[in-house]
């Protein structure tokens, strides 16, 4: 019996150095790299970590995805018979010690090397994906969307961003989601689960 007591603190601190280091990479025990072979990945692009949290089709006739559509300009040009919206969620997280801001270039390559990028939603969405000043590490929350939020809070923990593709993707697959940092250099990616 005295050996297990003596082997408890000895436990303790394996147990709060796994969980250290699982934070400090992103939860995955790995470090996040430039290219993720499925959603859930984390993606270093520039400074700050992407996560895609989720990523499907988008029913305008749904409840819920009417509302992830909520305020599209008028001018948008209505979807073709050919067409269907596509949300890509994501999660932004810094690790470092200073504020950064989030990239605003992304885009959907195909296999055949269709390019699609992001249809544009008002900040006034709160689903919508925004380029913001990411917070440093050393404050509570150094993530986007803030967990409080509409967006964080909910069942994706992600804000969105929308696409409109055509449907000839399904036989086009896989689809890479790409994120130029904003202060330029070569993209990260990240195969979409489609």
């Amino acid at each position: 019996m005295t050996n297990r007591l003596l082997r408890l603190p000895l436990l303790v601190a394996v147990a709060l150095f796994a969980a250290t280091t699982l934070v400090a990479c992103g939860g995955t025990g790995e470090p996040p790299t430039k290219h993720g072979d499925s959603e859930g990945s984390y993606i270093q692009a520039g400074p700050l970590i992407y996560q895609v949290q989720m990523s499907r089709e988008l029913n305008p006739a749904n409840v819920e995805d009417a509302e992830y559509l909520q305020g599209l300009a008028a001018t948008t040009p209505r979807l073709a018979g050919d067409e269907e919206w596509f949300g890509v969620w994501l999660r932004v997280q810094n690790a470092t010690k200073q504020a950064h801001v989030s990239a605003n270039d992304f885009k959907i390559v195909d296999t055949t090397g269709a390019v699609y990028t992001p249809t544009a939603l008002p900040a006034t969405n709160p689903f919508a994906y925004q380029a913001v000043s990411v917070r440093s590490q050393d404050v509570v929350q150094p993530v986007q969307p803030d967990p409080e939020s509409a967006a964080g809070s909910g069942p994706i923990n992600g804000t969105m961003l929308l696409f409109k593709l055509r449907t000839s993707v399904y036989a086009n697959r896989p689809l890479e989601l790409e994120i130029t940092p904003p202060n330029g250099g070569s993209p990260s990616s990240v195969v979409l689960d489609l």
